[in-house]
């Protein structure tokens, strides 16, 4: 997928060198401790910007670390057990995504899963309500909140799908970007961070801000909006003005989704199923999708593919969406269909 791929050893001066010479700007794509150190000392000794901001990724990889931010900003987060009642959600405090993410609904599972590991936890009130996600950019005094997209998780709480334009009321939106630049302040932040977000009794309350570039809303964002978060990152850390554009056409109604087929059965499911997966590459028009990335081939029982479906309005992405999912199954004579939700059992119809 990529114009030019080198596989190297990124700790090692001699094998980085020769593959980095010639670049302007280095992006990270990868949250390993021992190389984002490494890949930053290696850059500014060789004078080629780096697109990363270690203090505040220091702070945003930790959510131990970032709790405490919030605690001290005063914004609004899950109550922490045990000040909270039953059920309760444990997550461990390095690493993103929905790893080893866990809800509890007794104590003593929770504290014997607790006493078994040696790792650092947060606990929290386990609440329930739609996710969003906002990107922020910038410089200390001069940030931008870029657009609000919505997330929707599988029953193991990995993001399955993104939609945008978000359904956010305004007042909400203004309020989520008034917390975004809260933060970013707080962090003395240069570059991008991504702040995640659940509604709950009308409240946007915050589970997570990562300091690097996301994985998913990016593409979702660009489709509805034509905005790059990563030509926005690169004119940052090139010293170019970044401006967030104006007087642009309506957003565009985007659904940005995972799918994995096996025998008989398409699952919507989270993003952990496109990693590990072979051949992958882009198609256009896959399935009436207006762009794929798949290792879908003719007769091929297993493989994944990410969606990615636009129309002028949300309602008409949907409505594609689903008409869709209908043609991969009548094609494939998939009998069987699986969306699951946190705390739903998998369901069997589309809605």
């Amino acid at each position: 997928m990529c114009e030019r791929y080198i596989q190297l050893e990124v700790t090692d001066g001699n094998d980085l060198g020769p593959a980095l010479k010639s670049v302007d700007l280095v992006i990270p794509a990868l949250e390993n401790q021992t190389t984002l150190v490494y890949l930053d000392q290696w850059t500014r000794a060789n004078g080629i910007a780096f697109a990363f901001d270690p203090a505040a990724y220091a702070i945003t990889s930790s959510k131990v670390e970032s709790n405490h931010l919030f605690t001290n900003l005063g914004l609004s987060i899950p109550t922490p057990w045990p000040a909270c009642g039953l059920p309760v959600i444990a997550k461990p405090s390095l690493g993103s995504g929905s790893h080893k993410v866990t809800v509890f609904n007794e104590t003593h599972s929770l504290q014997h899963h607790i006493k078994e590991s040696n790792e650092e936890w947060v606990i929290q009130e386990f609440v329930q309500g739609p996710s969003y996600s906002l990107e922020i950019i910038g410089i200390p005094d001069q940030y931008i909140p870029l657009t609000v997209t919505d997330l929707r998780m599988d029953a193991g709480y990995d993001c399955k799908r993104v939609m945008a334009p978000t359904d956010l009321p305004q007042s909400l939106i203004s309020d989520f970007e008034y917390v975004s630049i809260s933060l970013a302040r707080a962090l003395s932040l240069k570059g991008l961070m991504d702040i995640e977000v659940i509604l709950h009794q009308n409240t946007l309350k915050i589970l997570e801000v990562d300091a690097r570039l996301p994985s998913q809303t990016p593409t979702a964002v660009y489709w509805s909006t034509g905005l790059n978060m990563l030509k926005l990152v690169g004119e940052l850390f090139l010293n170019r003005p970044v401006q967030r554009r104006t007087g642009a056409a309506p957003p565009r109604g985007v659904v940005y989704e995972h799918i994995q087929v096996s025998p008989n059965v398409l699952e919507v499911a989270g993003e952990h199923i496109m990693s590990g997966t072979d051949a992958l590459r882009v198609e256009h028009d896959f399935f009436g999708a207006d762009e794929a990335i798949t290792n879908y081939a003719p007769g091929r029982n297993n493989w994944v593919a990410t969606l990615i479906i636009a129309e002028p309005d949300r309602r008409s992405a949907w409505l594609k969406r689903n008409t869709i999912i209908s043609e991969i199954r009548q094609h494939l004579k998939l009998d069987g269909y699986r969306d699951s939700s946190p705390g739903q059992i998998n369901r069997e119809e589309m809605t």
